[in-house]
């Protein structure tokens, strides 16, 4: 039985983990006292005890946990939902449908990191182009988001579900002005790109869910293609992608043209639309801000590492 410690349990992302093993019975849970948690000491006992630690924490309390792993402890596995350690060498990314080398890093590594919910929608989209060698990685890249109020943390959800919000959380809010959001960092470094791209978030007075749109001019492209090629080349990229699925060409009109931000709220998948015309291209992916997002992809991290079905305890319907 694998033995489970989750460091920072009261968060959203932590509660979310803890709701996928109370359907299991292939994993037991190791618990903190709740008056220690932030007792170094005591969460040092827990984490080393454990066969994988999920640390849902800021960054800060997640670099401090990690520094407690005792340095003859090579079967303690970490799997990371902060932004510290994402780029961080020797630490794998846990976005496995990225390719083969990401996914033996997940299955094989002790220190995981899963992806930014943001950072998870744009490098599905634009990691492939250039991988594939379709745009070269100076290119102007843009990106809009769109995403329910729960990954803004627990303070900004206690605001949102008040009876006495302000008028303003009830409109979608653009945020992260001045282009420093957090996020930004392993978009450039999982994409391979030469810059950070331009992003604009905004949040909206819904729970969970999201939509990633990235904008493509096509005669920037290395050799223009219409969005039916690119569809091809995606779906070809993501053919034996079990949790990204690349929506058939023209599935948007079953929707009226719209695509609604929370319509993957509860899965633990996404999907990428490709849509436009010859001469602009809009790629989409919508999924679950606290699925594939975060927790979901935290689960499907640890079943990787396991070594069994990448699918258990997910849903995927």
């Amino acid at each position: 039985m694998t033995k489970i410690f989750i460091d920072g349990g009261e968060g959203t992302t932590g509660l979310r983990i803890l709701e996928r093993f109370e359907v299991r019975d292939d994993v037991e849970l190791i618990k903190i006292d709740p008056l220690l948690r932030k007792d170094p000491e005591e969460r040092r006992k827990m984490i080393n005890s454990s066969d994988i630690t999920f640390l849902c924490l800021p960054d800060a309390a997640a670099i401090e946990a990690v520094s407690l792993v005792e340095k003859d402890n090579d079967h303690t596995v970490i799997i990371d939902a902060s932004t510290a350690h994402r780029t961080e060498p020797g630490w794998a990314y846990g976005l496995p449908e990225l390719g083969k080398s990401f996914r033996e890093a997940i299955a094989t590594g002790n220190r995981i990191a899963v992806p930014g919910c943001y950072a998870s929608g744009f490098n599905m989209l634009v990691y492939p182009l250039v991988a594939e060698g379709i745009i070269n990685s100076d290119y102007p890249i843009y990106a809009t988001a769109l995403s329910g109020y729960s990954g803004a943390g627990k303070k900004a959800i206690a605001l949102y579900e008040s009876e006495d919000k302000t008028t303003d959380l009830y409109a979608p809010r653009e945020y992260a002005l001045a282009q420093k959001h957090k996020h930004l960092k392993e978009m450039k470094a999982i994409s391979r790109l030469s810059r950070e791209p331009l992003f604009t978030p905004v949040v909206d007075d819904y729970y969970c869910g999201m939509v990633v749109s990235v904008p493509l001019y096509t005669h920037l492209f290395k050799e223009k293609m219409p969005p039916e090629v690119l569809w091809e080349k995606l779906r070809a990229f993501y053919t034996d992608s079990t949790f990204i699925k690349v929506m058939e060409f023209g599935a948007e009109k079953d929707e009226n043209e719209f695509f609604a931000a929370n319509a993957y709220a509860g899965r633990d998948d996404a999907q990428i639309y490709v849509t436009g015309n010859e001469d602009r291209i809009l790629l989409t992916a919508r999924f679950d801000n606290l699925g594939k997002g975060a927790s979901g992809a935290a689960i499907q991290c640890m079943n990787i590492r396991l070594g069994i079905d990448e699918t258990t305890g997910l849903n995927l319907n």
